[in-house]
């Protein structure tokens, strides 16, 4: 039998778990706790009686957005991340009505610099998270591993395809519907129809090849059927096509990996968190779920190419400011998506000080919408063109210098980056500004399909069986 524990015998039980519980956390991120930082984070986690994980998890976040020298953390800079939290709770119980992007609220904004990375693993068919931080300048293989990790996401939920699947008994496929997924290293020898995965890659100039994990093979597409989309370098489709006497690979009937419905792929997933902004348990997705009911007048205003160095443009977002400033219920965010000059703000670009002041204008201009600033978000994502270390994709939010003028009067507003994501309620939503069609219309390796139609998933693969 065993004996009850005494109050400070099982206090000093608690803490011993605390502590390993707090250890653990950190070291999943790569972060290694000094004894005084120690004692700073359990102290700020016992604030939130039976919320220490959710605590825990915040704080780690909030510490990810520190100029951290080691990954071993001393007390400085947890004080600092436990005093901004704690100002910010403050904040929120003096405004309860207002939105915010803490955990379980309305609504989250997750940069897409801190969206979760994982890997899967093709031999024991599972993900697993990468833990650490990431350099700012990978290494060579790191492109390389990037075509790698996007080819088996798509090919591991292929797999879950039963189109695509192996027979159970050795049949004739087309009996069955089935079509299954050939290493394009097998096609050497092989005749008839078959069906490969793999990436159109340009190895040679003017010569298209289908490359998958075990070899390449050199593609024939000029009499391809193709389904609704844009085909171009570096796109993975699925394809049925046969091996030519030359060792060509001409290609029948050409498409996209097929979707899969959403709850298909969240319990294949078994609860990671692809998207961001932490896992709900089921009792906290049915409350928001039921507060997202309740949420009938909730609205996102979204704008694009709002040029803050245009009169006229001004001019009539300050029209539209008006307007929602008088309505019965303000919106809960205006999303400002870039770009946000007129002129493009590349290296012959000089007059970033301009920038600075047109966007202390338009804080101003919020800022004389008493109700909007009170009662409403804003969230700014920098376009193609916009001011920036680089133009390469994720694009980070706009510089501090540039936005610095603004967030003295809008201290609430959020400079996210380019795409960013955000949680409302029990909704995913992506916000993406970029000349995509532009883009990849002028990259087509073959004329899109000009046929019209109403079928919303045409552009997945279709069958031939």
């Amino acid at each position: 039998m065993r004996i009850p524990l005494v109050p400070r015998e099982r206090e000093r039980e608690m803490s011993v778990a605390m502590k390993k519980k707090v250890q653990r956390k950190f070291k999943m991120r790569g972060y290694t706790l000094k004894v005084d930082a120690l004692d700073a984070v359990i102290s700020f986690a016992s604030r939130f009686s039976g919320a220490e994980d959710d605590a825990l998890d915040l704080l780690l976040d909030q510490l990810e957005h520190e100029s951290l020298k080691s990954s071993i953390i001393d007390k400085d800079p947890v004080n600092r991340v436990v005093n901004l939290l704690l100002e910010a709770e403050a904040a929120v119980e003096e405004s309860p009505n207002a939105a915010c992007d803490g955990r379980g609220s309305a609504f989250r904004v997750i940069d897409a610099f801190l969206v979760p990375k994982f890997h899967y693993d093709p031999v024991k068919k599972i993900f697993y998270e990468h833990t650490g931080s990431l350099p700012i300048h990978g290494e060579a293989s790191a492109k390389a591993k990037l075509y790698k990790d996007r080819f088996l996401l798509l090919y591991q939920r292929l797999s879950r395809d039963q189109h695509f699947a192996k027979p159970a008994f050795e049949t004739d496929t087309t009996d069955f519907g089935s079509c299954e997924i050939s290493p394009i290293q097998s096609l050497v020898g092989q005749t008839g129809r078959r069906w490969v995965m793999g990436v159109i890659s340009q190895l040679e100039d003017g010569h298209f090849y289908l490359e998958d994990l075990t070899a390449s093979v050199e593609i024939n597409l000029s009499d391809a059927k193709i389904t609704t989309g844009f085909f171009t370098e570096n796109t993975i489709v699925v394809a049925e096509g046969q091996m030519l006497l030359e060792g060509i690979f001409k290609i029948f009937t050409c498409g996209f990996p097929p979707l899969e419905d959403r709850d298909k792929s969240l319990k294949a997933l078994s609860g990671l968190d692809f998207f961001g902004g932490g896992t709900l348990t089921k009792e906290e997705t049915l409350r928001l779920a039921e507060l997202e009911k309740r949420a009938v007048n909730d609205m996102f205003i979204v704008m694009s190419d709002v040029w803050l160095d245009n009169e006229e443009a001004m001019g009539k977002l300050e029209t539209v400011l008006d307007g929602f400033e008088n309505e019965e219920v303000v919106p809960s965010l205006f999303v400002f998506m870039g770009n946000f000059c007129s002129r493009p703000c590349n290296l012959s670009f000089h007059s970033y000080s301009s920038i600075r002041v047109q966007f202390g204008k338009l804080g101003k201009m919020i800022e004389s919408h008493p109700r909007l600033k009170e009662h409403s978000r804003f969230l700014f994502i920098p376009g193609p063109e916009d001011a920036g270390p680089s133009t390469v994709l994720p694009r980070s939010a706009l510089p501090r210098y540039i936005t610095e003028e603004f967030q003295n009067h809008i201290p609430n507003a959020i400079f996210a980056s380019n795409p960013c994501r955000i949680k409302f309620y029990t909704q995913e939503i992506v916000f993406f500004r970029q000349d995509l069609l532009y883009r990849m219309r002028r990259s087509c390796l073959m004329p899109p399909s000009t046929e019209e139609t109403s079928d919303p998933f045409e552009h997945v693969m279709f069958l031939t069986v």
